[in-house]
């Protein structure tokens, strides 16, 4: 359960954030990384080294405000971060000795997700429910929702 149960908190963050529309959803999850970096900082378990990570997950949670890769990167820190608390510092939460390895577990799921794209996760199992065929005329529903990855025309006089 210790390693199961956060893998199913960010999945459960991805299908909430997904209630979220674009442009808002990448904006608020730019906030919710650079708080995860400030998370640390009233432990104090690794002293002057929990500035210098915040100041860093600031600035990339800053770029992320423009970029799902930047919010996947700030996630990804993150979980570096969890991991060296979990054998060095204090746990992220006080009266929960392993909660900072919960969270380094939690951490890369949601990492995954940002730099998919941070897709709509609800949209994309309401339009792959419908078992209808793709035609040239309709685009496919992860088309549709601008994934990468998913042959998403090119510019004229290009190919792929």
């Amino acid at each position: 359960m210790q390693y199961v149960v956060p893998v199913g908190i960010g999945v459960l963050y991805a299908l909430l954030m997904s209630l979220v529309r674009e442009p808002h959803r990448r904006r608020l999850n730019a906030v919710m990384v650079a708080g995860a970096g400030a998370a640390y900082l009233s432990g104090g378990g690794l002293g002057g080294w929990e500035f210098a990570f915040t100041a860093l997950i600031t600035y990339v949670a800053f770029r992320g405000l423009d970029s799902w890769t930047f919010i996947g990167v700030g996630w990804l820190l993150h979980t570096a971060w969890d991991v060296v608390h979990h054998l060095e510092g204090n746990p992220i939460i006080p009266f929960a000795p392993t909660s900072s390895l919960g969270c380094a577990i939690c951490d890369p799921v949601i990492a995954l997700w940002c730099l998919w794209g941070g897709p709509s996760l609800i949209d994309l199992v309401r339009h792959r429910g419908r078992g209808h065929r793709h035609d040239s005329t309709e685009p496919a529903p992860a088309e549709a929702a601008g994934l990468p990855g998913t042959g998403e025309p090119t510019p004229s006089g290009s190919s792929n």
